[in-house]
């Protein structure tokens, strides 16, 4: 196997092929999310709390890779529209939980669309999205090791 050779083209770049792929993705959802009242970074959290409800804000910023400055405002803006509460964990005071309420529960079908929309924009079969979504994770896994 040989690498790519050097070069500052841009039309060279991985990091630029991700970058528009990630921004023509997120663009695609927009109109969707909009009508749902979200952004995407809200979805994901809403994702992570459909996955498992009841968790604490430092348990959702480490399954989506976001700090406590990120998460603390956006959580603050989920609960202001009703979709989720926050409250302190009695058993820690240091720590605060997240909890789906019911609107935010009923929103996971709308998100199910949304999900159908893009397989379906991408065109791809399951192999081919299975193998997309495994080097994605690679180049993540791979990137974000110290180097």
């Amino acid at each position: 196997m040989t690498t790519p050779p050097p070069s500052v083209a841009l039309d060279d770049q991985l990091c630029f092929a991700l970058y528009t792929a990630s921004r023509a993705m997120t663009a695609r959802y927009r109109p969707m999310l909009d009508e749902m009242g979200l952004t995407y970074p809200q979805l994901l959290v809403l994702m992570a709390l459909w996955e498992q409800d009841d968790q604490t804000v430092r348990q959702l910023g480490d399954r989506l890779d976001l700090d406590s400055g990120t998460m603390s405002p956006m959580l603050k803006r989920l609960s202001a529209i009703g979709v989720v509460t926050r409250e302190r964990d009695p058993h820690d005071e240091r720590s605060v939980r997240i909890r789906l309420t019911d609107a935010g529960r009923a929103l996971e079908i709308s998100a199910c669309s949304l999900s159908e929309m893009m397989i379906g924009v991408l065109g791809m079969d399951v192999q081919q999205f299975a193998q997309l979504k495994q080097q994605l994770e690679l180049i993540t896994e791979r990137v974000g090791r110290p180097s």
